[in-house]
């Protein structure tokens, strides 16, 4: 089993500037990480993903970039098959895609144009589509949402075949894993709830007859210096309630080692570490980082 550690940076993150921005992806290059993983949300301080994704493929030659995740209704599919193959193709293939419905929020869902009782239908109309702009020279299709006659979008990725990453952990958005998705990546669980998750995951894929990678089992993992904010723990308190803190964000680099090991255990091999907070200097802390985990990839 390949270990994979990339590092991502959160909604509410500050560095959204080149004099922050360049450095962390210096360092984050320098250092042997695996990947830039870029949030979004609308009204967070957060860049857009793909800005941020076009920006690092530009700055970088080796790491590759993904979405954790990236919002998919409400989006043009053929406009962001467009966008995403481009991005794939500047970059020599170094795209990880990750989608997901959106948070539960009346401000995102008004920003991205979909009521939340629309988002899971859109979502199965607009991904498949994406998957057949990527690889086919012409497409057909009559949907609720889309309908297009012969439509040709182009380039193709440099990827002869783009994985695709689904967030998630409900019941319905695991079981949208397994009929749809390459690979998961949850966020805000400890090790016994993802690996419930992945169990789900793979009996749905095996229900509608596809296979998934056992290395695509990923996870999303906070962690932190000190205390946690007001906004951190309401978050914990919604997705995992009645659940000790300390046992979904570990507490310092050598507490986000322990938590990897943990999730190594139940079968995950592809991470990616979040800092919650903003360090005062981020070479230091991808350092840090780096000292304590990147050894696992070995």
């Amino acid at each position: 089993m390949k270990i994979r550690i990339g590092f991502g940076l959160g909604t509410r993150t500050l560095t959204n500037h080149r004099s922050t921005f360049d450095p962390f992806l210096d360092a984050l290059e320098g250092l042997g990480f695996d990947s830039l993983w870029l949030s979004e949300r609308i009204g967070g301080e957060c860049p857009d993903p793909v800005v941020g994704m076009a920006y690092a493929a530009g700055r970088t030659s080796r790491i590759k970039f993904g979405m954790s995740v990236m919002v998919l209704p409400g989006r043009n599919p053929a406009l962001l098959a467009k966008q995403l193959a481009s991005i794939d193709r500047l970059s020599d293939g170094r795209l990880l895609p990750a989608f997901g419905l959106g948070v539960r929020d009346p401000h995102e869902q008004m920003a991205f144009g979909v009521e939340r009782r629309e988002r899971a239908t859109w979502f199965d109309e607009a991904l498949p589509l994406i998957r057949r702009m990527w690889v086919e020279e012409s497409v057909d299709h009559d949907g609720p949402r889309f309908h297009y006659e012969g439509l040709k979008v182009e380039p193709k990725p440099e990827q002869d075949k783009i994985d695709v990453w689904l967030g998630g952990a409900a019941p319905a958005e695991l079981r949208r894993v397994g009929r749809l998705g390459d690979g998961w990546l949850p966020s805000f669980c400890t090790p016994t709830m993802a690996a419930a998750g992945w169990a789900v995951v793979t009996a749905e894929a095996e229900a509608s007859k596809r296979w998934i990678d056992p290395e695509h089992f990923g996870v999303l993992v906070p962690y932190t210096h000190g205390e946690l904010n007001a906004q951190t723990r309401e978050i914990l308190n919604r997705r995992a309630p009645n659940t000790d803190p300390r046992d979904i964000i570990p507490v310092g680099w050598d507490g986000l080692r322990d938590q990897l090991e943990r999730f190594i255990d139940v079968g995950a091999s592809k991470f990616v570490p979040i800092l919650v907070g903003e360090p005062e200097d981020w070479t230091a802390e991808l350092t840090g980082v780096g000292d304590a985990v990147l050894g696992l990839t070995t």
